[in-house]
């Protein structure tokens, strides 16, 4: 099986590189955020063609997440508290091994500018979330967690940590609510395959970040220890930031 996540930065603009994401790495599942669209907005057909079903919890021009998948999904939940009721966590039950999974899709906020009410609302988030998996983990035998965390983990995780140390993604507070998360039981699943330095999902549009690889690590699988061992490979699939209008992030792929 193989699962991948991507912040898509809007998926009806991005269809031509989803299509040859599709062809080239043929995922089982395939977690969106940043869809920018509502529900009924959402291309269905252009998945629907390509034997997908579809899973979304859409919201007008910003936010939204969804998951695709060739196989059915089911118990498919937008429940989760959202101190500003934003669309920004989609799940559902997956099974691995007739073990019973809960596959979670997150877009967590990034908290920028530090002085306004975004940081405490992704301070919050990241409150509720932990409560929320600490309440799931009783239920299932495992939880993978994949999507855009808007968190960078360790100063190997960006080009220049120094200069991101009063940022949002960077902030010792932030990094912190993340090693919570990991303390719950879960592995950084991309780090038990890759230790290099300058390993990144996502660089910006300006400065030519792309071209010089300064870019960040922010996009993550997070994976209950009891998983580990049906884990064979995560990998960044980095081809699809050099495509033509690409989004901003690259695919972070699974492969179980």
């Amino acid at each position: 099986m193989i699962i991948s996540s991507w912040n898509i930065n809007s998926v009806r603009i991005r269809t031509e590189n989803i299509n040859q994401y599709l062809k080239k790495k043929d995922p089982d599942i395939l977690m969106f955020q940043e869809i920018k669209c509502e529900d009924d907005k959402f291309p269905y057909k252009f998945f629907e063609e390509k034997k997908y079903n579809c899973y979304v919890y859409g919201q007008k021009s910003y936010n939204g997440v969804a998951i695709i998948s060739k196989k059915k999904l089911s118990n498919i939940d937008k429940s989760f508290k959202d101190p500003n009721n934003q669309s920004r966590l989609i799940s559902s039950d997956i099974k691995i091994n007739g073990k019973l999974i809960k596959l979670i899709c997150i877009y967590l906020p990034n908290g920028n500018p530090v002085n306004t009410d975004k940081y405490p609302y992704k301070l919050n988030w990241l409150k509720n979330f932990i409560s929320f998996l600490r309440k799931e983990m009783n239920k299932y035998e495992g939880i993978i967690i994949g999507g855009d965390f808007n968190i960078i983990p360790n100063s190997n995780d960006v080009d220049n940590p120094e200069d991101w140390e009063n940022d949002a993604l960077y902030r010792l507070e932030v990094r912190k609510e993340f090693r919570k998360i990991i303390n719950l039981g879960f592995k950084d699943s991309f780090r038990l395959f890759n230790n290099e330095n300058k390993q990144y999902t996502f660089w910006d549009y300006t400065q030519g970040s792309w071209q010089r690889n300064k870019g960040l690590r922010i996009d993550h699988f997070l994976i209950s220890d009891k998983l580990i061992k049906n884990i064979k490979n995560v990998e960044i699939d980095k081809f699809t930031r050099g495509l033509e209008k690409p989004s901003d992030h690259a695919p972070i792929r699974i492969t179980i």
